[in-house]
């Protein structure tokens, strides 16, 4: 008998996963993490309540069966490339993204799973933005492997609910940022701008900085996908963000501000599949589900440059 109780977040140890762990947890639901059986939980070290962490491989079917048995509801936060190194080997992407997702509804159906939230992506799936803000009816024209992979993924589980009957949310993220998140990593300006600043090290920008992007906290991304996830009705997408935008020169200069450090730019050539400005219309959002984001950008950089200052950047 399925527990209905139990929810399963896939990518559970990661810096979003970790996050949404935390607030089922707090809401008395009990979690699976699932990630890497050699995978990093120091972002779990302080999460407490009804938790167990499973560890495997994502390609592996078995391994994901395991993870799978007795839930109600399932977090899909896994995904082997960023989309910067997406299109570099495409077919990488869809053996290691696309297929092993298709082999998890498989698996989800088969064992009476009631929902699957997907996490998508609000940067990439657009592609380049006709109008602005980018409402989940803009055209979805991407411009990298990434993007076309997190489409396939909703275009499937719309497939899976019409032939198997099985629920879905589709978040449409826009930037995340807080703590947690690695400063050191290969994405997440806010995050990894804020860890130079604390390194004392240059912060590198490609093109000239006037690049816009929408950055969401994460306790603000977290409660978005949660009313989400926890909301009755048919099936959506949705899309979480902050509905303002910021330059990464703007970013910078509050950087600074917050940290009271001078922080030195570099400034390298544009890449060809950065759009030059992409915020999103989170109307949707606010309208049905009754969600908005309670922490501005200022705001936010201040909490997560307290936390590097307490965990060292960890």
């Amino acid at each position: 008998m399925t527990d209905q109780g139990l929810s399963v977040v896939l990518g559970g140890a990661g810096f979003l996963g970790s996050h949404v762990t935390e607030a089922l947890l707090a809401r008395g639901r009990r979690v699976r993490v699932f990630d890497l059986q050699n995978a990093d939980l120091s972002n779990l070290e302080e999460v407490e309540g009804d938790w167990e962490f499973t560890g495997g491989d994502f390609l592996n079917a078995e391994d994901v069966a395991r993870a799978l048995e007795g839930a109600s509801r399932v977090f899909h936060f896994v995904s082997t490339t960023i989309p910067a190194s997406s299109s570099r080997n495409p077919a990488y992407d869809v053996e290691t993204n696309l297929v092993p997702t298709l082999a998890l509804l498989d698996l989800a159906v088969r064992k009476g799973v009631e929902r699957v939230t997907f996490l998508s992506s609000g940067g990439t799936v657009y592609g380049k933005p006709r109008a602005l803000p980018i409402g989940e009816d803009h055209p979805t024209d991407p411009l990298v492997s990434y993007g076309v992979m997190k489409l396939a993924v909703e275009k499937y589980l719309a497939i899976y609910r019409r032939l198997h009957g099985l629920s879905y949310r589709i978040l449409r993220l826009s930037n995340p940022y807080g703590p947690r998140q690695d400063p050191a990593g290969a994405q997440g300006a806010a995050s990894v701008f804020l860890g130079r600043a604390h390194a004392g090290e240059p912060i590198e920008i490609w093109g000239d900085g006037s690049v816009v992007r929408d950055y969401v906290f994460i306790e603000d991304a977290v409660a978005g996908i949660l009313a989400a996830e926890e909301a009755e009705g048919a099936d959506g997408v949705y899309n979480i963000g902050s509905g303002r935008g910021a330059s990464l020169n703007e970013l910078v200069d509050l950087i600074r501000e917050v940290s009271g450090r001078a922080v030195e730019v570099r400034y390298r050539p544009g890449r060809p599949f950065d759009v030059p400005e992409n915020v999103l219309d989170i109307s949707k959002a606010r309208r049905e589900l009754g969600w908005a984001p309670q922490v501005d950008l200022r705001d936010g950089l201040a909490r997560t440059w307290r936390w590097l200052q307490r965990e060292g950047g960890r």
